[in-house]
């Protein structure tokens, strides 16, 4: 008899940075049943995602062809060109977000526009409203943001679904089920404890106000956080029926 664990649908999840890691995205996708396969990025890669129900690509301090000091980064671009050929339920966070931008005809520019540091407030448009995962946030959500990099273009055969009031390109969608987002759902608001204050005060950032906000508005980040990962799970669940109703066919 086949084993729970063995039915589940697998992730393939990539760690770009070891201080950027799955967090609570890892225990909401496995208590709906899917099964987590974690890379370290400076470990080495996997060449395809054909073993795979979805993708999840993480962040890190990086721009996403910045080869010279992430080789592993064109192994993943290759992966995320094979997840957008594929349709394959994907999510790209934040330097993954960035990734799939540049893959698919967007632009990435490093330390553009306004930092966005804590707690911002994400809004979704009509689009983003109607989307199987991004309704989560609709018509807007607090998520934790951490970046100065950020998508300055995205390509034809993106669609814009969310923007904040200081970067448009929040979170965009290309065909059905391959996302990217700057912001981060796996990161709560008490993550924001362990931020260097001293850092964040150079740039003008005041962390004990930070937190504060951060922690005010908790309960409504972790709720739609917690229902995008839902959403996600459940598109990686129908891609694997999917997958196996179609192999089921090819060996009658």
């Amino acid at each position: 008899m086949t084993s729970a664990a063995q039915r589940a649908p697998h992730v393939l999840v990539i760690v770009n940075s070891l201080s950027s890691s799955l967090r609570r995205l890892g225990p909401w996708l496995e208590a709906r049943g899917i099964a987590i396969d974690e890379h370290v990025g400076a470990e080495g890669l996997p060449t395809s995602v054909d073993e795979y129900a979805g993708l999840i690509m993480l962040g890190g301090g990086l721009m996403p062809d910045e080869d010279d000091r992430a080789p592993w980064l064109a192994r993943e671009r290759d992966l995320a060109l094979q997840a957008i050929d594929r349709d394959l339920p994907t999510l790209g966070i934040c330097l993954g977000g960035q990734l799939l931008a540049l893959v698919s005809g967007g632009e990435v520019k490093a330390k553009t526009g306004v930092p966005e540091r804590g707690m911002t407030r994400i809004t979704t448009n009509d689009r983003g409203a109607d989307d199987a995962v991004f309704a989560a946030l609709a018509p807007s959500a607090p998520m934790i943001e951490n970046h100065e990099d950020r998508i300055t273009a995205l390509g034809d055969s993106a669609t814009l679904l969310a923007s904040s009031a200081d970067c448009e390109f929040q979170a965009f969608r290309i065909g059905e089920h391959v996302r990217g987002v700057q912001f981060h759902p796996e990161v709560s608001a008490d993550r924001l404890r362990t931020w260097d204050d001293a850092a964040l005060a150079e740039q003008n950032f005041d962390l004990p106000a930070m937190i504060a906000e951060a922690e005010q508005h908790d309960a409504e980040n972790t709720t739609a956080s917690r229902a995008l990962a839902d959403a996600f799970a459940a598109e990686v669940h129908a891609y694997a029926a999917q997958t196996a109703s179609d192999a089921a066919g090819e060996t009658r």
